[in-house]
């Protein structure tokens, strides 16, 4: 499961949406409402990149890129000089998903849109994803961990 690098191409337009924790909203006869958390991480994080009036090499670097991500289980990351371009330490850390641990993955193919002969413009959106490699707790293989069962590998 190899990170793939986005192209190093600055978006003309960004958006993004944090996610949210997982829950269950109950509701009883009375009216009475309880929200029961499963989890302290988000999880499927928006993030929408616009590029406009790119040259088509710069869009077909984009292309290659979601056909890399789409082969395995590939994700995608983003740095200062791609798609988190622009945007401030503190920001930039929310938009590259660092601080939560999700992973970006193409959530649908990128639309591009020809402007003029060579030049297109292109719109990019991803998830973020919260993998089960990197939001369950390993253990070291020399360490065990007891249970009322019997050790625990």
């Amino acid at each position: 499961m190899p990170a793939i690098a986005f192209p190093d191409i600055m978006p003309t337009g960004r958006s993004y949406s944090p996610g949210s924790y997982p829950k269950n909203e109950f509701r009883a006869l009375n009216g009475v409402t309880t929200f029961l958390q499963y989890g302290n991480r988000r999880s499927e994080s928006d993030l929408s990149l616009d590029f406009a009036n790119i040259t088509d090499q710069r869009t077909a670097e984009i292309l290659g890129n979601y056909e890399q991500q789409s082969v395995g289980d590939n994700w995608v990351t983003f740095t200062a000089l791609d798609g988190l371009a622009g945007a401030g330490s503190e920001l930039a850390a929310y938009l590259g998903e660092t601080i939560s641990g999700l992973r970006w993955r193409y959530a649908e193919p990128p639309e591009v849109r020809s402007v003029v002969p060579g030049r297109s413009s292109v719109t990019v959106k991803m998830k973020g994803y919260l993998d089960a490699e990197g939001a369950l707790p390993t253990l070291p293989p020399e360490k065990k961990c007891e249970t009322d069962e019997g050790p625990y590998v």
